[in-house]
């Protein structure tokens, strides 16, 4: 999700000042992405030159701009929410490389790399779960939803590398064969 799509999403509820704005969108966001003020006034400048927003009239407080969705802000935000967010596809994954890397490195176990990462990945679990049973199931929906997601993307962690394990206990990378061969004495290779 970009700035840009919460913003428009944000100002179709009402129009909003940009603190406003600010406070609302770390709030619909269940606390999870803290913005810069400085950040939310570019998004509204870029916004409004390109006729998604406009300012109105409407400000309480002296100095203080309240915006509004244009009508193409309102086809640019029903646009958006209508179209899937693609799946994520991170073959560049810190933890995927990590690992292969891991695998051809000289010195480096492997099964200790990913038992150290299921050990960590099962405490952020854990912690995940306590947050979601103190959380308000009345109050804290946007929290929740945050917190679910972030619990079945470490299930789905703690997953892979079980698979990961087992695959490599059933296999033999390529290259200790390779350097395996190549340590044995020319005797005992014929």
């Amino acid at each position: 999700m970009s700035v840009k799509h919460g913003l428009l999403a944000l100002l179709g509820r009402e129009p909003m000042h940009g603190y406003q704005l600010r406070v609302e969108f770390e709030r619909s966001t269940g606390m999870t992405w803290p913005l810069n003020i400085g950040q939310v006034y570019s998004t509204l400048s870029r916004l409004s030159r390109d006729g998604l927003v406009e300012e109105t009239d409407e400000a309480e407080e002296p100095g203080k701009v309240v915006y509004r969705l244009t009508e193409a802000g309102r086809a640019e935000l029903a646009a958006w929410f209508t179209t899937p967010v693609a799946p994520a596809e991170q073959p560049r994954d810190e933890l995927a490389i990590k690992v292969a890397l891991a695998l051809h490195t000289p010195g480096v176990d492997v099964s200790a790399v990913l038992r150290a990462q299921r050990v960590a990945t099962i405490r952020k679990l854990q912690e995940f779960t306590r947050l979601k049973a103190k959380a308000d199931e009345a109050d804290d929906q946007a929290w929740l939803l945050v917190l679910d997601l972030m619990i079945f993307r470490a299930e789905s962690e703690v997953r892979w590398l079980d698979h990961s394990e087992t695959r490599l206990s059933r296999t033999t990378p390529r290259g200790t064969q390779a350097s395996a061969k190549a340590d044995r004495p020319k005797a005992a290779r014929r």
